[in-house]
């Protein structure tokens, strides 16, 4: 019901009252479109509770609820009884949830690593023990919560608890060199993890990876500060086609005392993107991919033994996407998704790696796996059999039969469940209700009760004429695509508009959802253009995600190829539209979405007027070999494809008005791009616009204003470029 009234207020208030027009200081400086959310939430592993964590002036609260009657049971942490810590934002529990790991004052490093001080807080007696006095990253408690590893200075080391000591593993760490348990820069950005190792479940054996990447090539950046003189930030980053840090597998063993290279020599490849013990104390799975990706191993390691053998190999003609779905089960069976049959789907395995039987199946994407049920023998899982723009939540017998939807509405549905998978808290949004967070029955999908709604949120947002978001499809010559399109409130069909494009387009990404707004998705901005006119179109073309193996890989060894040929084909149709401008279309995008539209103004110079490239990737040789050697083999095998869809290559071919942004301190989508682009431009003698944002990395955001200031400065190029065009002196006489 609540769901139904957020909807009519979103919907219906605004027919009567004044309305007010969203403002750039409204989304960036004021912060006025805000959801509220469950922070830090956790579910508990013993019993059927979670934690959140809660602030106000007095400092942090962590809280714990139960999950069937949603009270809280009790305040575990106030965080003024830390002994003057008062606020803390990152906390682990102990296997046996009688210990915490307290993070505080820390410090990011790159996209998802952070350093900083950590304690252990120990809950019945409310005592608290910093673990070193150092800067360390990823403490993680043993499973019998009387040790902690932690990384210093590229070492891995263990602290006893009990007895104090600390024990260290390692001693060959060096910066630039040698890095033991934590990933190097290309690990942690491209397969998505930092800490690199894992204790097994009797907390005797430690299993972590040695990067060995003094022979990877280092970029330096400067960094501007406020000193008289700029400094350089230096670290290894491997670009397309050249050296990777040489990896190795390594047990440490805490009984002997003694660590040892794991022997997956008959199975090693080129990197180990993933780790996990198994149900067995001794047994470690292992993911090893070669560096094309497109070869992948799941290795069984017998730790005591130290041997390897076989459980599963994938192969696919393109390549193959690492996630986190393996699952180990009672028995030491597993589950595992794969696209082998066209579309990502669920598989049940035997111990051995024989196949059992495939779980899902269907035209549609399981999106998220998220457990297995052992007295029912139901596995739990969303995915996008509403339509490739929704996501729902499902249960299913591990036989692939009785299959149930558990979510309710249609639109963005997300589940955390309880350790006994009896409940789960739904997360719901769509492009017409704010975020709702609902208590649901893990067995029936019946809504128990709502934990937290946007009431707030929509309430004021019937201040504001919102437009609202059109889902469709766009046909063209390549096919048809899911498209979204925001008009003008007043909307006159008799009239023309220009036409603004936004797109990301990168490979298995989706833009075209059916979501709540955000302002870090550029919604309110995209709102707000259309309040002086614009009409905002978004496209995901072919290479973009959740819609079938083919769809997502044929733009393999040809990054920019097929989409961009999308991109110009929906700006073709588009304009044909009798109230769209065909000579007033421009089209914007960040990283990828840079990429797509520094080669719009280029290779579609025809069709687009203006572009806007924040933080492009200009040619791939540029970026980083995990990424773009998994789409498009290395520039030495693939100088081709490099090549033929860099827009350095056709800068000569500008004719619109291009803005190209960049931040100085991008570790990631390094300011080199932009500068190869800007050489090509000049070489070429084309006018174009240019802004630096010094030290800001690749989102662009550091500062109290950065994002405020970024936003007015895009607003206004595109007022210059497609608004309606201004009277000339010659006009007016005439």
């Amino acid at each position: 019901m609540r769901i139904l009234l957020l909807l009519l207020f979103v919907l219906v208030q605004p027919l009567f009252s004044q309305q007010k027009e969203i403002t750039l200081e409204d989304i960036w400086a004021n912060n006025t479109f805000a959801t509220e959310s469950l922070e830090a939430f956790q579910s508990m592993k013993n019993g059927d509770y979670y934690t959140i964590l809660n602030h106000n002036s007095y400092g942090t609260f962590m809280d714990k609820y139960d999950y069937k009657t949603l009270e809280k049971i009790e305040t575990v942490v106030v965080g003024k009884d830390l002994d003057g810590i008062t606020f803390f934002d990152d906390y682990a529990f102990s296997e046996d949830e009688k210990k915490l790991i307290i993070g505080v004052d820390l410090e990011p490093i790159y996209r998802r690593s952070k350093i900083g001080k950590y304690y252990v807080y120990v809950i019945a007696e409310k005592s608290l023990e910093l673990i070193v006095d150092k800067n360390i990253q990823s403490p993680t408690f043993s499973p019998d919560g009387k040790k902690v590893a932690y990384v210093f200075e590229n070492n891995l080391y263990i602290k006893d608890l009990a007895s104090k000591e600390i024990k260290q593993v390692t001693a060959d760490g060096e910066k630039n060199k040698i890095i033991n348990g934590i990933t190097d820069w290309v690990y942690e950005e491209e397969f998505s993890f930092v800490r690199a190792f894992q204790w097994n479940a009797t907390s005797n054996k430690i299993a972590f990876i040695r990067f060995d990447e003094t022979a990877v090539p280092e970029f330096s950046m400067d960094t501007y500060g406020t000193g008289l003189y700029p400094g350089d930030q230096t670290f290894k980053y491997p670009k397309a086609g050249e050296t990777n840090s040489t990896v190795a597998l390594y047990i440490f063993d805490l009984d002997k005392d003694k660590k040892f290279e794991a022997n997956i020599k008959s199975y090693e490849q080129y990197y180990i993107p993933r780790i996990q013990w198994t149900k067995e104390a001794d047994v470690l799975a292992v993911t090893t991919i070669n560096r094309h990706q497109n070869n992948l191993n799941l290795v069984s390691f017998n730790a005591a033994s130290n041997t390897a053998s076989l459980l599963l190999n994938e192969k696919d003609a393109a390549y193959v996407d690492i996630n986190d779905d393996l699952t180990f089960l009672h028995d030491n069976s597993f589950i595992w998704s794969s696209e082998k049959d066209g579309f990502n789907h669920l598989y049940s395995y035997d111990k051995k790696g024989k196949l059992q039987n495939q779980i899902t199946q269907g035209p549609w994407e399981v999106t998220k796996y998220y457990g297995f049920d052992k007295k029912s023998k139901k596995i739990f899982y969303q995915s996008t059999e509403e339509g490739s723009i929704n996501r729902s939540v499902y249960s299913i017998d591990i036989s692939g039969k009785k299959k149930k939807k558990l979510s309710k509405f249609v639109g963005i549905n997300s589940a955390k469940f309880s350790n006994s998978l009896n409940y789960f808290v739904n997360t719901y949004s769509s492009a017409t209700t704010p975020t709702v967070y609902t208590l649901v029955d893990a067995k029936t999908g019946k809504e128990l009760k709502e934990i937290k709604n946007n009431l707030n949120l929509a309430e004021k947002l019937t201040a504001y004429d919102l437009p609202s978001k059109e889902f469709g499809t766009i046909k063209t010559v390549n096919g048809e695509f899911n498209m979204w399109m925001i008009k003008p409130k007043d909307f006159d069909p008799n009239k023309e508009y220009p036409l603004l494009m936004f797109q990301y387009s990168g490979p298995g990404s989706q833009q075209v959802a059916n979501r709540w707004h955000n302002a870090w998705r550029h919604d309110y901005w995209h709102m707000m253009l259309s309040q002086k006119g614009y009409i905002i179109v978004c496209v995901d073309g072919r290479g973009t995600g959740f819609k079938g193996r083919d769809f997502k890989k044929v733009t393999y060894k040809e990054l920019g190829k097929y989409e961009i040929e999308d991109q110009i084909e929906s700006a073709k149709e588009l304009g044909k539209r009798s109230y769209i401008d065909k000579n007033r279309i421009g089209i914007w995008g960040w990283s990828y979405g840079g990429f797509m539209s520094s080669l719009a103004i280029t290779k579609g110079a025809d069709v687009f007027k203006m572009a806007i490239a924040v933080a492009p990737v200009t040619s791939w040789r540029y970026y980083d070999s995990v990424y773009t050697e998994r789409y498009m083999q290395t520039p030495q095998e693939n100088a081709a494809g490099y090549d033929e869809n860099s827009p350095v290559n056709f800068a000569d071919q500008l004719k619109g008005d291009y803005l190209l942004i960049h931040g100085t301190g991008d570790d990631n989508v390094h300011v080199q791009n932009s500068m190869q682009m800007i050489n090509a431009l000049v070489e070429a003698n084309k006018q174009f616009d240019y802004f630096t944002y010094p030290d800001r990395a690749h989102g662009i955001y550091r500062g109290r204003n950065t994002r405020l200031h970024l936003f007015k400065k895009m607003t206004t190029f595109i007022d210059r470029s497609l608004g309606e065009p201004q009277p000339t002196e010659q006009n007016i006489i005439d």
